[in-house]
């Protein structure tokens, strides 16, 4: 489906960011992470190049890479912020193997986000390793994984076993759990309002924006002791929805339901791990089971029970959505992929049916590998201190929020289409976004008498 739709204005780039605090050494890095790559040898992929009337696209597995896939982008003040453009403008060609490049920076002086220290703040002097990865064959757990073997190598020390994902099985089914019923599921989604800037503007930007944050991890015990029922995930899920909600009715756009596409990946995480596209996509419908609960929760300040009320109902609803199996694109991807049609013929009616499924297409994508499970040592150059990654955000979703936590802070990267934001929209949206993470932390349990 994704091969079907690329695009040379919105490449289908998957970036991941690890921030070590010391120098590496350019020879030991590039024969770990070769090491790595033939360690999961389903890395080492590329597309057999056909003709439109072949019956599927054809990939292979070279056994080597094709060739270098580790470039050495230097140091100085703009280094760092060339090498995450490149990360959003140019996609690895599927056509050499492996689909994925690493790119090595050298930073002094900046910020965990990668910008100059401003006042003698907490500046930063390390390395950055920027991994981009086409999207189409592989995705950010697979990336991590392949940085994570590259570590191993490259410090000489085998990493403790990482567990696989748990998915706990509780009892009942809270309201809204299914997560597919509900007006929320079945009203079309809002759509993120488009910026100022005039349409033929908007029109002819290409490309992704991006903007990165370094935030405190959400809290979730309550004062009065015990835990919460939701996660930091679905206050990541919350939080969103009330920044879209927030930005929309600042721009003149009425309130509606907002609906969130999550990645939910199973896969072990060892070296085991299969690579690839592991995970699954679900719908989550972020809408309290109250509609006044609107007016509340998009208030200048969103009322602590409503907020409540969203979390208890997102909760319910992630927790269904991750315990069910399925088709990850539903029976009309089925249909899309099957071997009836030549691929040329598939791809018109694939094209055709994204277009005409538009305005169904969910309101964001909210993408959290929670605390990365990785130690990501790499010796003498140190353990990483932050990793930030980011998915695609091409349109119509075009918007992307992806969450991962290091050393006990959360590491945050908001990607959104040029053709519906821009980078000041982009930076406003980043603060909103801040806020109402701040409004889905700052809640108790206790948070939950309902309006009269």
């Amino acid at each position: 489906m994704s091969r079907h739709c690329l695009s040379d204005d919105e490449p289908e780039t998957v970036h991941i960011e690890v921030h070590l605090p010391g120098r590496l050494d350019p020879a030991r890095l590039r024969t770990a992470f070769r090491r790595a790559l033939l360690t999961h040898p389903r890395v080492l992929m590329r597309e057999v190049p056909g003709r439109r009337h072949r019956q599927s696209f054809v990939w292979e597995l070279t056994g080597e890479p094709d060739g270098d896939p580790v470039s050495f982008a230097g140091r100085g003040p703009g280094a760092l912020a060339r090498a995450r453009a490149r990360a959003l403008t140019e996609c690895p060609p599927l056509t050499l193997s492996p689909p994925m490049r690493l790119d090595v920076v050298d930073v002094d002086g900046e910020t965990a986000a990668g910008e100059p220290s401003v006042g003698g703040g907490s500046s930063r002097t390390g390395t950055v390793l920027l991994l981009t990865a086409h999207h189409t064959a592989l995705d950010a757990p697979s990336g991590l994984r392949v940085l994570a073997t590259t570590a191993e190598q490259y410090g000489g020390a085998a990493a403790a076993p990482v567990p696989a994902p748990v998915r706990p099985v509780r009892p009942g089914h809270p309201p809204g759990a299914a997560g597919g019923t509900g007006r929320a599921v079945c009203a079309r989604p809002v759509r993120v309002a488009p910026d100022s800037r005039p349409e033929p503007v908007r029109a002819g930007a290409v490309g992704n924006g991006m903007l990165q944050a370094e935030l405190p991890v959400p809290r979730r015990a309550a004062p009065t002791g015990g835990t919460p029922p939701w996660t930091v995930n679905d206050q990541l899920l919350v939080a969103v929805s009330l920044m879209v909600g927030r930005w929309n009715v600042s721009r003149g756009r009425p309130a509606g339901p907002v609906r969130i596409t999550m990645p939910v990946d199973d896969r072990p995480r060892g070296r085991e791990m299969p690579m690839g596209n592991g995970t699954r996509l679900v719908e989550v419908g972020m809408a309290s089971e109250d509609p006044r609960d609107t007016d509340l929760l998009l208030g200048e300040r969103p009322d602590p029970a409503a907020v409540v009320r969203l979390l208890r109902t997102t909760a319910g609803r992630t927790r269904a959505l991750k315990s069910s199996h399925g088709a990850p694109l539903g029976p009309g991807a089925s249909l899309l992929t099957a071997r009836l049609l030549p691929v040329g013929i598939r791809g018109v009616l694939t094209r055709s049916a994204r277009r005409a499924a538009a305005p169904w297409t969910s309101t964001a994508l909210v993408t959290n590998i929670g605390r990365v499970p990785y130690a990501l040592d790499f010796g003498d150059a140190g353990r990483a201190t932050a990793v930030w990654f980011s998915a695609p955000a091409r349109m119509p979703r075009g918007l992307s929020v992806a969450a991962a936590s290091t050393g006990g802070r959360l590491h945050v990267t908001l990607r959104w289409s040029r053709a519906l934001l821009g980078d000041a929209a982009g930076a406003y949206l980043a603060g909103l976004f801040d806020q109402s993470l701040s409004a889905a932390s700052e809640v108790t349990p206790s948070h939950h008498k309902r309006p009269s």
